[in-house]
C-alpha cells in the first residue's frame, strides 16, 4: 500500500477488515464513541460507520467530544458519523447525551501530563464513573494502556492478561484507576464490558516509528534505553477494539491489543536511517525491560495485525 495523502491515510486507518463486520453484525442498535476527537477516534468511528454500511445494519455511529478544533467534526460528519459537542466531566451533559446499546470510550488524558495531574485523575477515573453510571444498560468497551503491568523482561516476550498490575508513575495509575472504576460498576450493575490494553497505535502522523525518524531526520541522538517496544498499525488497532465490543461480559473481558513483534529501538532506527539516507546516533545503554504487551489472545480472536512493521517503515 502506497499512501500519499491524507485522504489515503484516513481510508486506510478506517477501513475494516471482515472480523469488525462479523463482529458489528452480532451488536444490536447505535454506536457512540466518547472521545471520539483524539487521535484515533475519527477514524475508528468511521471504520464502526463503514462496517456497519457494508454488513446492510441501518447504525447510528455518534460520535461525542469536547471537539475544539472544528474542522475535525466536519470531517466525522462528511464520513456519515454524527456529532455531539459535550464534556464528558459534566455529568449533566452525559445525562443528555442520546441512549445507546454499545460504547466505545477512548476519554481520557495520554502521555505528557505532568503539571495536570488532578485534571489527569478526574479524566481517567471519575469520567468512568459518570460514564459507567449513565449506561449501565449498555455493553462498553473502554480503552486502557499496557502501562498498567509495568516494566518486564524483554526476553519475556511481554505482559500477558494474567498478569499482576505494577504501573509506575501517576499516569499508570491513574490508568489503572480507569480500569478499576469500570471493573467496579461491571460486577455492581451487571454492565458488559471490554478493556483494551493499547502498546502502541502508530501511524504516518505520530507514533514511535514516527518520533525515531523525527529524531534521525533532525540528527538529534536516539537514547536506547527503552531499547524496546511494541507497535501496532493503528487501524489494525481500530478493529480489534471494535471487536472487542462483541466480546464484552462480566466482569469485564480485559485484552491486550498490540503487533506479534517485540521491536529494537536501535534495529527501527538503523532501516528507518537507511530509508531516510541520514546517519544516526546513539547514546544510552538497552536496559533488560522495557513496557511490553503479549497481544496473543487478540491475533487468535480477531486475527493478526494486517499492516505490517515493514509496511510502516515503508511508508
Amino acid at each position: 500500500m502506497n499512501i500519499q495523502t491524507v485522504e489515503q491515510l484516513d481510508d486506510a486507518l478506517s477501513l475494516p477488515p471482515d472480523s469488525v463486520v462479523e463482529s458489528l453484525t452480532q451488536l444490536d442498535g447505535d454506536i457512540l464513541v466518547l472521545g471520539v476527537a483524539g487521535k484515533m477516534g475519527p477514524t475508528l468511528a468511521r471504520m464502526a460507520k463503514r462496517a456497519s454500511d457494508q454488513a446492510g445494519i441501518a447504525r447510528r455511529v455518534i460520535g461525542v467530544a469536547r471537539f475544539s478544533n472544528d474542522a475535525e467534526r466536519q470531517k466525522l460528519d462528511a464520513w456519515g458519523v454524527e456529532t455531539i459537542k459535550a464534556d464528558l466531566l459534566d455529568e449533566q451533559a452525559v445525562a443528555a447525551l442520546p441512549d445507546a446499546p454499545n460504547i466505545v470510550f477512548m476519554a481520557g488524558m495520554k502521555f505528557g501530563s505532568t503539571g495536570s495531574e488532578s485534571l489527569t485523575w478526574a479524566m481517567n477515573a471519575v469520567v468512568p464513573a459518570i460514564v459507567a453510571s449513565r449506561y449501565r444498560d449498555s455493553r462498553i468497551a473502554a480503552f486502557s494502556t499496557g502501562n498498567v503491568y509495568g516494566l518486564v523482561p524483554v526476553s519475556s516476550g511481554g505482559s500477558v492478561e494474567t498478569d499482576s498490575m505494577n504501573p509506575t508513575g501517576e499516569y499508570a495509575m491513574s490508568c489503572l484507576g480507569r480500569e478499576r472504576v469500570f471493573e467496579h460498576f461491571s460486577r455492581t450493575n451487571g454492565t458488559p464490558m471490554s478493556i483494551i490494553r493499547l502498546n502502541y497505535a502508530c501511524e504516518l502522523r505520530y507514533g514511535v516509528l514516527v518520533d525515531l525518524a523525527t529524531r534521525i531526520k533532525n540528527e538529534q541522538p536516539i537514547d536506547l534505553t527503552m531499547g524496546s517496544f511494541n507497535v501496532i498499525w493503528q487501524g489494525d488497532a481500530n478493529a480489534h477494539a471494535l471487536a472487542s465490543l462483541a466480546d464484552c461480559d462480566c466482569p469485564p473481558f480485559i485484552v491486550n491489543v498490540t503487533g506479534s513483534e517485540t521491536l529494537s529501538v536501535q534495529n527501527m532506527s538503523e532501516k528507518l536511517a537507511e530509508r531516510l539516507n541520514r546517519p544516526v546516533e546513539f547514546v544510552g545503554e538497552e536496559s533488560p525491560t522495557a513496557l511490553l504487551n503479549n497481544a496473543s489472545i487478540s491475533h487468535e480472536r480477531y486475527g493478526p495485525p494486517e499492516f505490517s512493521v515493514k509496511q510502516m517503515l515503508d511508508n
